[in-house]
């Protein structure tokens, strides 16, 4: 079920926390963000209300980290959204929902970090401290993670589009960092742990650093090169290689090559949903094109040097 922006309010959620958990019911409330999968409600001075609105996935989503992040989270050096309590579907609302901690900060679509080094090292110690083996049965990664080869055909088709819409100047220069990330050895370690989406919407700053990480729904266990990409779009200028000298265990070749090739994927989704008239869906925002850009100008320039 797709629930629209008007369809939750101030008086739902109150209904809903009087139902089900009524110790919460009369703490502040106000609108905190609107996410692509869940609209966000600050709840008292700790705590966030999380509702799934505009997508299919989100109740899967948020059952997902329902599950795994609260063992995940004693050992992240950054805090992190950890779930209190599991809303159920109702009558009112026919949807799981979250109660989660609410973690502090500004989104760097918004507030991009600007001490660059200080921002290498904490996004390495944070990676660093997330990606260990994961037990049987953590969650997949769908269509992330795995082989690059099993995306060429959504990087044409998004490489394509980008272009026609006037998104990509220099499209070859792009295409020749992808296919050489497709080319690199495929991962032979074990399935590490993985955020699986570390665009700038879901890092927090202040301070010109990062502060926190927030929405893990798409957690999974993987290859770690999904999530070093993070580093292309994330730190400003100049810091990439500082980046990965502080991450531990250091990443070999092959992984820094297929790093760049999801930095690349990553970079063309969120320049498209940037794009004011093409992005279509509640998330999609104009912020999300600069640090794309600019993640793709640092790609295909590295490549270049």
């Amino acid at each position: 079920m797709t629930i629209t922006e008007s369809d939750i309010t101030e008086d739902l959620i109150r209904d809903l926390l009087r139902e089900q958990c009524p110790d919460l019911a009369e703490l502040p409330l106000e609108l905190g963000a609107l996410g692509w999968d869940n609209q966000v409600w600050r709840l008292g001075d700790g705590l966030a209300v999380r509702l799934p609105w505009a997508t299919r996935s989100a109740d899967a989503l948020l059952r997902k980290e329902h599950t795994w992040v609260p063992s995940l989270a004693p050992r992240l050096p950054l805090p992190v959204p950890v779930p209190q309590r599991l809303g159920e579907p109702c009558e009112r609302f026919p949807r799981p929902w979250l109660v989660t901690t609410w973690v502090p900060g500004e989104p760097a679509d918004r507030a991009p970090a600007t001490r660059p080094a200080e921002a290498a090292d904490t996004l390495a110690a944070f990676l660093t401290a997330l990606h260990r083996p994961a037990p049987d049965g953590a969650p997949t990664g769908r269509d992330r993670g795995g082989p690059l080869a099993d995306a060429a055909e959504f990087f044409t088709r998004a490489l394509a589009s980008a272009t026609d819409l006037g998104l990509i100047h220099d499209p070859a220069a792009v295409r020749a960092v992808w296919e050489d990330a497709a080319a690199a050895p495929d991962w032979a370690g074990p399935r590490l742990w993985l955020h699986g989406d570390l665009h700038p919407a879901n890092i927090l700053t202040t301070n010109g650093t990062f502060c926190g990480v927030i929405d893990f729904g798409d957690l999974f266990a993987g290859d770690p090169a999904f999530d070093l990409a993070a580093a292309w779009i994330l730190l400003p200028d100049g810091v990439v290689d500082r980046f990965h000298q502080a991450y531990r265990p250091g990443p070999d070749t092959a992984a820094l090559r297929r790093a760049r090739g999801w930095a690349v994927l990553r970079a063309l989704s969120c320049l498209r949903i940037g794009d004011a008239g093409v992005h279509g869906r509640p998330g999609g925002k104009p912020s999300w094109g600069p640090p794309a850009r600019a993640s793709l100008r640092r790609l295909t320039a590295s490549a270049e040097q």
